[in-house]
């Protein structure tokens, strides 16, 4: 998975092409005429509906000049687009599991406050991307050509889906965003933010004074958010480490081979030097690894370990699934956070999860709540080292999971979120 770039105060927004004037006929144009193929019948508009909308962008291709929404919205009505949506089939079989864009919409779906749950992404290039199945059958995905690949990323095709079958009732936007059009034909809909990274938004200004509510990692990114919209509320509920699942993370009864395991994409925010000169510190026989899913600096960490003749093993990218990643944290004594400017890692209530405490950088920006005395400790980058050898030594004091299933499992996180939504609810 790629992460995409941050998004600069001032960026340039990128071209909507075709959208001028799409508002106006958004929701009432309903004829087809011009089109000579058969049209599906749209979904049920009382069906409730939760889209989670991720910045993860796919396809290297130049898009070629896009073709109206409402061109878009006669092919999705066509069928030719993908499936209208359409109820899940709820039942024992849906469990809240897979990764943190997928946990939220699962918790929603499994409590009754919605039919449907839905992850869309976008796509560059003349070929859709090969769909990938995701942890659960339960989530729809759907991947929209992208106008182009500046965010807050644009897309008439997205927009010609909303005018053939409605804005959901929840729209959840995760990261960098979408353009204002799409927020503007989901008017109707709940919609919630929440950026995903350290900075408290990621979008601007004419993007995000839409949303109903904003998710933040900490008081001082609520407080960055009130002082530029006083009438949104917002909620410290990071999606990463929130909506845990404890089935996808849980002990397994196997040796433990190394001390320390930080899972975390070799990427320069994620500061993977800090726990390499901790290492430097330590007994020549503190053995870790470093799990990356992706990121381009794996070339850099590689030569970092060399020259420091330090004892790490490296895995990907590319990334593992799941239970793979539960596997190797069950072989490793602590887990460990090293960044600073992040937002509220979903690692933190996974490592402990699995079943290991938690060292964090005492100077991370979002999610130092989730560090108690019985989930793990927070060291400064200079006595990150003293950290990790405070843990080792005294592993039997900690009980990471017993707290995670007390605070933080996705019944505790819909909870809170419920007082926002519930009035979806039949």
């Amino acid at each position: 998975m790629r992460r995409p770039l941050g998004l600069e105060r001032g960026a340039k927004q990128c071209a909507k092409v075709g959208t001028l004037g799409a508002i106006a006929w958004f929701g009432l144009q309903t004829s087809c005429r011009g089109t000579s193929m058969p049209l599906l019948p749209a979904a049920p508009r009382a069906l409730r509906r939760i889209v989670i909308i991720s910045d993860f962008q796919d396809g290297d291709g130049e898009n070629a000049e896009p073709r109206t929404p409402v061109s878009f919205r006669k092919q999705w009505l066509a069928g030719n687009r993908g499936p209208p949506p359409r109820p899940a089939e709820r039942g024992p079989n849906l469990q809240v599991i897979g990764g943190y864009i997928e946990r939220l919409p699962l918790a929603v779906l499994k409590a009754g406050i919605v039919d449907c749950a839905e992850v869309w992404t976008h796509w560059h290039g003349a070929t859709p991307p090969t769909e990938q199945p995701g942890a659960s059958p339960f989530l729809m995905r759907r991947a929209f050509q992208a106008n182009g690949s500046e965010p807050p990323f644009s897309s008439n095709d997205m927009l010609g889906h909303i005018a053939a079958f409605g804005p959901p009732s929840i729209l959840c936007v995760w990261g960098l965003g979408v353009s204002e059009d799409v927020l503007l034909a989901c008017r109707s809909s709940f919609k919630i933010y929440n950026s995903i990274d350290a900075p408290a938004l990621r979008v601007p200004f004419e993007v995000s004074q839409h949303f109903d509510l904003i998710l933040t990692g900490s008081d001082w990114q609520s407080e960055a958010v009130c002082s530029l919209h006083p009438t949104i509320p917002t909620i410290i509920m990071p999606i990463g480490p929130e909506f845990a699942s404890e089935l996808t993370f849980r002990p397994i009864d196997i040796p433990k081979t190394y001390d320390v395991i930080y899972v975390a994409a070799a990427q320069a925010y994620k500061r993977h030097d800090i726990l390499f000169r901790a290492l430097a510190k330590l007994p020549g026989s503190t053995r870790a690894l470093c799990v990356c899913g992706y990121g381009e600096m794996m070339d850099t960490l590689r030569s970092a370990v060399s020259e420091l003749g330090i004892n790490v093993d490296f895995i990907g990218p590319p990334g593992v699934p799941f239970a793979e990643v539960n596997r190797l944290m069950n072989q490793s004594r602590i887990g460990v956070v090293c960044g600073i400017d992040d937002g509220g890692p979903a690692i933190l209530t996974e490592y402990m999860l699995a079943g290991i405490p938690v060292l964090a950088n005492s100077q991370l920006r979002c999610g130092l709540q989730f560090i108690t005395p019985e989930t793990g400790l927070v060291a400064s980058p200079e006595k990150f080292h003293e950290g990790i050898r405070d843990m080792l030594a005294r592993l039997e004091t900690f009980k990471p999971r017993e707290v995670v299933l007390a605070n933080w499992t996705w019944p505790h996180s819909l909870r809170k979120l419920r007082p926002f939504i519930g009035g979806l609810t039949r």
